[in-house]
């Protein structure tokens, strides 16, 4: 680590987080001994507690990250999606037990007669994962929202609809589909009429690869055997649609935090079925892993959504005994982003 980084690093933290010495002596931990490049936010009722970036949105220039670099959020994506379905539930525009082929006809595979639109929300479609054996392989191709369901999220139906938990994105990616059949806008156009715009989100949008975005941070993969960074390898991100192909920031995912756990999204009722449990599929809810938690010796009811692209990751986390709100985005695969935001909490537990 250069001396310039370290500079940077106690600088930037120390103008943004005087008083919050511990969070900032973790982070500063986190930044120097196991390779955090990211920024790190914590709010209590809304409210900013602690901000602070670490590390280098790009490596070829060492252009450092501040409190405003705009990040790859990956599936952090599929709860503004989960959103967007139950804004069209309370509109009473889509119903969550109906066969999803009752809003997209066109879906060539047999779910769509069997699957429910409940089912694409908690992972339990039986769709066959998009990826298949080829992983990264099908984002690595352009293809259009419509050429991409027929051809990797189209198979043949694995196990009975509701009966098993398996994550893919696929099921999300559907959602996105049926969000614009039903509304007859684009995803992106809902997302800034229904999330975005109504919550001053200014720096979240739908990313496509030809995009040039301003303090948009590059994504590396941390190499452990070499200890070196490398260029995440190409892809068309915008291929991963409504289950992953978002951007934003620290300060604006709080904003949606609080536009969903302040009820200013979706009414009190909703946000309740939104963040209901189902133990037998995991712990998942919709758009959320919902599960009570124990840190350092408390129980506590947590909302968790984390998302992972290669070097693009991100974990928020929600805490609904005290509202408290843990959101940590990075463009590295260096760091345990869970393991990072539990030592947070257990951070406020000792204060």
């Amino acid at each position: 680590m250069t001396i310039r980084f370290l500079l940077l690093l106690i600088l930037f933290t120390a103008e943004l987080c005087s008083g919050q010495s511990e969070y900032s002596a973790l982070t500063a931990y986190y930044g120097s001994q196991k390779n955090f490049n990211g920024v790190v936010l914590v709010a209590t009722n809304g409210r900013v507690d602690f901000l602070a970036g670490v590390g280098l949105a790009n490596r070829q220039d060492s252009v450092p990250i501040n409190s405003q670099t705009k990040f790859k959020i990956a599936s952090v994506t599929k709860t503004f999606t989960a959103v967007l379905i139950l804004k069209l539930f309370e509109q009473g525009k889509i119903d969550l037990n109906e066969k999803f082929g009752a809003y997209f006809p066109e879906y060539k595979g047999e779910a769509k007669q069997s699957a429910t639109i409940h089912n694409l929300l908690t992972y339990s479609s039986g769709i066959p994962d998009c990826e298949g054996n080829r992983g990264i392989e099908v984002y690595q191709t352009r293809a259009t929202v419509e050429d991409f369901i027929d051809k990797h999220c189209s198979g043949k139906p694995e196990f009975e609809p509701g009966t098993q938990f398996r994550y893919e994105n696929g099921s999300y990616i559907i959602l996105g589909r049926i969000i614009e059949k039903i509304t007859g806008k684009s995803f992106a156009q809902n997302l800034r009429d229904e999330i975005l715009e109504p919550l001053d989100m200014k720096n979240t949008d739908l990313l496509y690869s030809r995009n040039i975005i301003s303090g948009l941070a590059d994504t590396y993969n941390y190499d452990d055997s070499s200890k070196v960074f490398y260029n995440d390898d190409p892809m068309y991100i915008e291929n991963y649609y409504s289950a992953g192909a978002m951007y934003s920031t620290a300060e604006d995912l709080l904003k949606f935090d609080v536009g969903i756990f302040g009820f200013r999204l979706l009414k009190e009722k909703t946000v309740e079925l939104m963040l209901t449990p189902y133990p037998e599929l995991y712990g998942v809810a919709y758009g959320f892993w919902v599960t009570e938690n124990t840190f350092g010796g408390n129980v506590c009811k947590t909302a968790n959504r984390q998302g992972s692209i290669w070097g693009a990751n991100a974990n928020w986390l929600h805490i609904m005994n005290n509202n408290k709100t843990f959101i940590v985005l990075s463009n590295t695969n260096a760091t345990d982003l869970p393991e990072f935001t539990e030592q947070l909490v257990l951070n406020m537990d000792e204060k």
